[in-house]
Order: structure tokens, then sequence, then C-alpha cells
């Protein structure tokens, strides 16, 4: 095992941007009430965290009672909150070094479903630490959500945070598997159940509003390649939202780069119909003795 600095730029970045993230997140669950809108808690929150010296690392997710992931609102979007289950999913990053972070808002009346992932998630810090397969991580979420009488999400997991990356290596699951990767002093990783009256799986529908840069390319149409240097220049390989970018035509231009490999889109995912997901999920950094939670509530 190699020595960590803990003190070292890289952690002190990824733990200013939890900081951020942190204060972000309760702010803007708090502002989630029925009737407003989704738009606007969206664009609070991602100003917020440019105001408090980060950046987005992703559009900040709002995902309502079926849906679990990828869906923000789109440029003009006129959705507002009604009684429903949902979840913010938000990201920041300072300098490329990430934090990751997610809560559920209960509109709906269904306490104890939005219980589950946070119990889960508590159950999991208490695991996580240095030499601990991630299938022992996925063991306690699987039985706290059971217990509740809930099903896990199992085809969506936690992961590793890398510089500029929003998902690496190692993948947690949310369930108990045979046998995964084994933590390492020094990974930072977000840890995120998902609890469902539904299957326990998600797919994809065919809304998609984030999109993140798949490789390098040159393009002919001026409209795709001004769109496509605002992404390489502003986001990297971060995702971004079709309504962050500058151009007016940028639908358009992003379906040209679509249809040239150059970016992929995430459509977002949902559970059977009628079904409600609920999440929580926290950013740590794996320490000597276990692990240091960068994205709780200061």
């Amino acid at each position: 095992m190699t020595d960590v600095d803990f003190d070292s730029e890289q952690y002190e970045k990824c733990r200013e941007a939890g900081e951020i993230l942190a204060q972000v997140r309760d702010e803007a669950a708090e502002r989630v009430e029925v009737g407003v809108s989704h738009l606007e808690i969206a664009q609070w929150a991602e100003d917020k965290i440019r105001e408090l010296g980060g950046k987005p690392a992703f559009p900040v997710n709002i995902s309502i009672d079926e849906e679990a992931a990828h869906a923000t609102p789109e440029r003009d979007d006129d959705a507002t909150f009604g009684e429903e289950m949902v979840n913010l999913d938000i990201g920041v990053h300072v300098d490329g070094w990430l934090a990751d972070t997610a809560v559920t808002v209960d509109l709906s009346g269904q306490d104890e479903l939005a219980e589950a992932p946070a119990e889960a998630l508590d159950a999991a810090l208490d695991v996580a630490g240095p030499g601990v397969d991630v299938g022992q991580i996925g063991a306690a979420v699987e039985e706290v959500i059971e217990g509740y009488g809930y099903n896990p999400v199992v085809n969506l997991t936690g992961h590793g945070l890398g510089h500029w990356e929003q998902h690496t290596q190692p993948n947690i699951p949310n369930r108990e598997v045979a046998q995964g990767a084994t933590l390492d002093v020094g990974d930072v990783v977000a840890i995120e159940p998902f609890a469902t009256d539904g299957r326990g799986k998600v797919q994809e529908g065919a809304d998609e509003e984030i999109f993140a840069l798949e490789r390098e390319g040159s393009v002919r149409n001026r409209q795709a390649r001004q769109v496509l240097e605002q992404i390489t220049e502003e986001y990297r390989t971060l995702p971004f939202a079709a309504r962050w970018l500058d151009s007016p035509r940028a639908e358009m231009a992003l379906r040209r780069l679509k249809q040239q490999d150059i970016v992929h889109g995430y459509p977002v995912l949902k559970e059977q119909d009628g079904a409600y997901v609920s999440q929580k999920e926290h950013t740590v950094i794996i320490t000597e003795d276990g692990c240091e939670v960068t994205t709780r509530s200061r």
C-alpha cells in the first residue's frame, strides 16, 4: 500500500467540492415544494454552486416518481412539482476534483420509502473502509432496504470519482455480490443506495437532456463546431445539459454531434410505471480507519 497524502491539493479540492455541495443540496431540498418550477430549482442550485466557488460536475438531476436518474429540465421547461417523490442528484467539481450527492424530498407522503435509502447509506458508511470488498457494502444496503419491504435498484451502482471523470471504478453495488473490487486507502467513491416499490430494475426512457463528450472529432457544420468548442473548453468529459449551450440552435448541433459519435446522450432511467424510486448519496474518501464523508451537512 502506498502512502497517501490526505493534505494534498487533490483531497483538499475534493473536500472543498463536498462542502459547497452539502450546502447547495440542503438549501435546494428546502426549496422543493408543490407548485415550484423544476427549472427554477436546477438553475438556482447550479448558480449557487458557481457563486460558492465550484462548478456543476453535471446538470442537476430532478427525478420524479418512477424516474431514477438522468432527468434534468430542458431549456424552457414549465414543469412544476406535484405531490410526488422527488430525487435531487447534484455534483460539484473544483478544478476537476469531484463530489456527488443525492437526497429524496418526498411530497407524496411515503415517508418509509424515503427513509430506506438514507438508513441504507448509513449502514454502508459503517462498513466502508480499506480492504473492504464492495460486495459487503452492497449486502449492507440490500439488507436495510429489504428490511423496509422494498427492493434495491440492482442495475444502478455507486462509483469511483476520478479527475474530470464522474464515473470510474470501482462500481459499488446496491445488493450483495459474490466478489467485487476492494477499496483502498485514498479512493474517492460515491455510495448511492436506491430503493423502490417496483421490481428493482430501471430501463432507458425516451427523453434525453444530458450529454457528454465521447471523443474529439472535427465537424464541418459551423454551429456544431461552435457547440463542440464550448463543450471541450467548459465541460471536457463531464456531463452537460442541452440548456447550458449558448448556441441558438444547440439542439440541432447536438443531433449532428451524436450522429458522428462525438457526443453521447444519457436517456432518463426509469422504473416501471406507477412505481416510486428514492435515493440517498454521499461522497467519501477511504481513510486508514474507515471513511471521511465529504458531502455531510455542516
